[in-house]
């Protein structure tokens, strides 16, 4: 085996343009609920619209990735994520001017539809151009993400407060625009040695056949518990704690901060492990584990170090960068990991919208969390079913067509 390329050989711009776009894809999610109270002193938001709100990022990421597979096929991958990107920024701009709260919404769907076209063509670019390097780049980009969905709640608020909330929403539009300028100059002006960027061709029965695929649907139950535990620990987790443990809701942000701050260190080994070392297995076992712990402490004692409790629930996600580096480890072609990122995030998301609605709902008709709590641990279950299939080293373009 010949040995990897240099990382930044006839590459530098594709891996400058796969960080930028990594760290747009969660910012727009975590700005906006930290300063929605500021917002409504202005707009009116309704509690149906804020619900609305909560449901559009899963949603969008659903439909349009359901497209984007289409989309790649036709125009290539580096013309679709320009695309994305101006559509990303023009929303992002747009949240900053809403004058009401409708405006708001459909400037936040816009944004949403962005980040959903670029939440599937990122591991696929990272097969074009870094084939010899997928654990590494998956590392890198995980790692941006979770930075990304870390630090917009911790700047939002004083931006805000310093420069309105207008300024504070609208000032990760830099961003988007900073990602858009390697990409429109590789295709203007495409590097020797580096994959064209022609559109894709291949076998257009791949993305019907995915849905009669082993590795597919097993890919998207992984994808699917960890996405359905987080958004539903984000949008009912502060107020949870303040009810069974008893914590002040300062202390309950700062627990929150604690359960999205545990994705960094996993982002940063989960990918190079199963990459380089094929644990996958362990892995799955390790997440579902944590998830098993950190409930099971919330479940039965709540008041006894809630943060080790808060800090195993975090620890689960661990299956989101683990998902993210297998489309490209169980496909041959980045036309497959496009098929593979497409139908695993639509599907995944879309099942995923449904959580923090149905936490809500079983907590409202109860009175208790027990039941929210027993839901998401039953729901790591679909992870350890599908464990053994994710785990073999096999590739989607192998399995048979029936």
């Amino acid at each position: 085996m010949s040995a990897a390329a240099p990382l930044w050989k006839g590459r530098a711009l594709a891996l400058v343009g796969i960080l930028l776009v990594a760290l747009n894809l969660r910012t727009a999610v975590a700005s906006l609920s930290p300063i929605a109270t500021t917002i409504s002193a202005d707009i009116p938001l309704p509690a149906v619209l804020l619900g609305a709100l909560g449901m559009v990022p899963p949603l969008c990421f659903a439909v349009f990735g359901i497209a984007t597979p289409a989309f790649t096929r036709r125009f290539g991958l580096e013309r679709v994520l320009i695309t994305a990107l101006v559509v990303l920024t023009a929303g992002l701009v747009g949240r900053g001017l809403a004058p009401d709260a409708w405006w708001l919404l459909i400037a936040s769907a816009a944004t949403f539809a962005g980040i959903g076209v670029g939440n599937v063509v990122l591991p696929p670019l990272v097969k074009k151009y870094f084939p010899d390097r997928v654990g590494l780049l998956t590392t890198m980009y995980a790692t941006i993400l979770s930075l990304s969905t870390l630090v917009p709640p911790l700047i939002a608020v004083p931006v805000a407060e310093a420069a309105g909330w207008r300024t504070s929403l609208a000032l990760w539009s830099v961003f988007a625009l900073a990602a858009l300028v390697p990409w429109i100059v590789l295709v203007v002006k495409p590097r020797r040695g580096v994959a064209t960027v022609l559109p894709e061709e291949g076998e257009p029965a791949l993305v019907a056949r995915i849905w009669r695929s082993r590795i597919a649907w097993a890919l998207t139950a992984i994808f699917f518990t960890s996405s359905f535990n987080a958004y539903s620990i984000f949008a009912w987790l502060p107020t949870m704690l303040e009810d069974i443990a008893g914590v002040t809701p300062a202390q309950a942000g700062i627990l929150l901060s604690v359960y999205a701050g545990v994705g960094l260190p996993a982002s940063l080994v989960v990918p190079i492990i199963a990459a380089r070392y094929h644990r996958v297995g362990t892995l799955i076992v390790i997440g579902i584990s944590c998830f098993v712990v950190g409930y099971a402490g919330l479940l039965f004692a709540p008041t006894t170090l809630p943060w080790l409790w808060v800090f195993f629930a975090g620890a689960g996600p661990l299956l989101f960068p683990l998902t993210l580096v297998l489309i490209n480890l169980r496909t041959r072609t980045h036309e497959g990991a496009v098929a593979l990122s497409g139908f695993v995030q639509s599907v995944g998301y879309l099942a995923a919208a449904i959580g923090p609605l149905l936490v809500g709902v079983i907590h409202e008709t109860t009175g208790s969390w027990s039941g929210a709590l027993v839901l998401l641990l039953a729901s790591v279950a679909l992870a350890a079913i599908a464990g053994p299939v994710a785990g073999r080293r096999r590739f989607l373009e192998d399995e048979p067509a029936r």
